[in-house]
């Protein structure tokens, strides 16, 4: 039982890291990402898609994006959800087939934003670990108080469940390091 648990909080625990970094892959970097734009939600005949499912997304050069429609007619609400992005500065172009977008060079002041943005969904990712390391912690105590499992085999547990916390919230570190690096790279 301890090692289910043990396993199941380690998997949960794997899948916030890859959450926090997909989510890193959405802070804009100098140069153009397609990651950048997978998951903007656009309303498609009434229903929230994200638009790496309505539309093949091109990076032909390092600061400018193109989006081709699989279904022309969601052209225009495409160009509306990119307005309505955050953080993206630059205007989309539609042509009638394809959506166009140059991103500008990013100046120190918004590197500078996005370095805080990226801290901020780092911490983020902190804190779904740690609330899944207490969910463990919790099943555990329940399990002692049960009788389900001796006090040291609990405290073992405890324990290697907190060196499993570290390694996850390291990871995590790690990546936010890369991405400031890259971030602040001129």
């Amino acid at each position: 039982m301890i090692s289910e648990i043990m396993a199941e909080a380690k998997d949960k625990m794997d899948k916030a890291v890859e959450a926090t970094r997909d989510d890193f892959a959405s802070v804009r970097t100098g140069r153009a990402n397609p990651a950048m734009f997978q998951k903007i939600m656009v309303d498609y005949y009434g229903t929230m898609t994200p638009l790496g499912q309505l539309g093949g997304i091109q990076n032909p050069e390092a600061r400018s994006i193109i989006i081709n429609p699989y279904d022309k007619s969601a052209l225009q609400a495409i160009e509306k959800a990119l307005m309505a992005m955050p953080n993206l500065g630059a205007q989309p172009n539609n042509d009638g087939s394809i959506i166009r977008i140059n991103l500008p060079e990013l100046t120190e002041e918004r590197r500078k934003e996005y370095v805080k943005l990226t801290r901020d969904k780092a911490e983020h990712g902190r804190v779904s670990v740690r609330n899944i390391r207490r969910g463990a912690k919790e099943d555990l105590e329940a399990l002692k108080k049960d009788g389900g499992a001796g006090e040291d085999d609990i405290e073992r547990a405890e324990k290697e469940l907190e060196s499993i916390t570290k390694a996850h919230t390291d990871r995590i570190d790690e990546a936010l390091k890369n991405k400031e690096a890259e971030l602040l790279e001129v």
